[in-house]
């Protein structure tokens, strides 16, 4: 029997993909503000990103990997934006009357390595994150949500905290140094999950009861490389509890 494809529209997965988008923009801006807390230290947005990986893994959670693939590509594609427009402004010139622009060509000069470091951590790491939450999900049924966001966390941020750090920092964080910036970044990404956790899954479930969703990825092609988005109603297994 023909299976039909899933007609219903989602009423707030608009606002996640928006959310994602805004929060990984402001990261790439705020990551070159190096902070020292407790010892340690660490990109500012380091304390942010963290957010994504919650509107992550509710997308996938409710609405399938597709979705956040697709998510995915428009945090890439803002992300192109913000590269694109911050290179043509420096190169724009300056009123003849005082004002700040030299620092602020300085800063997105500077800051044109974080973004291009982010951007590969981020097409590598973020697929990573979703593909685990989904593939967990069938593993266990469905169940022990908790665990499969944190897990999640923890592998996706370890390779996103290695691939960024070494691409943006090399040879200006000294040797031991950047070693110790990692395991931080990892580190508090997984702690601040941690705190949010309760969120997370209190969310996930009632957006779950919103939207009348629980896709199932089991037949999903795990590409990143494609923008389908359409399921079949057979792979929606929202109970209704």
């Amino acid at each position: 029997m023909k299976q039909q494809i899933i007609e219903n529209h989602p009423k707030y997965l608009w606002f996640l993909m928006l959310s994602y988008t805004v929060i990984l923009v402001f990261c790439n801006w705020f990551a070159a503000r190096i902070v020292h807390i407790g010892g340690f230290d660490i990109d500012s947005a380091n304390f942010l990103f963290p957010l994504t990986y919650l509107l992550a893994d509710m997308v996938t959670e409710v609405y399938g990997y597709k979705h956040a693939r697709r998510a995915i590509w428009c945090g890439f594609l803002f992300n192109v934006i913000l590269i694109g427009f911050g290179q043509i402004i420096t190169q724009l010139p300056s009123p003849d009357f005082p004002n700040h622009n030299e620092a602020f060509d300085t800063i997105l000069t500077a800051n044109i390595r974080i973004v291009l470091a982010s951007a590969v951590s981020y097409l590598i790491a973020e697929p990573l994150n979703s593909y685990v939450m989904a593939k967990l999900k069938i593993l266990s049924n469905g169940k022990y949500l908790a665990s499969r966001i944190l897990l999640s966390t923890i592998a996706a941020g370890g390779l996103d905290s290695f691939i960024f750090s070494t691409l943006a920092f090399y040879g200006i964080i000294p040797g031991i140094k950047l070693l110790y910036f990692i395991l931080t970044m990892w580190v508090v990404k997984i702690i601040i999950e941690l705190m949010i956790l309760p969120l997370s899954t209190t969310l996930t479930k009632k957006l779950k009861r919103l939207e009348g969703l629980d896709i199932y990825d089991r037949k999903t092609a795990f590409t990143i490389f494609s923008l389908n988005a359409q399921y079949h109603d057979s792979e929606n297994e929202f109970k209704g509890t």
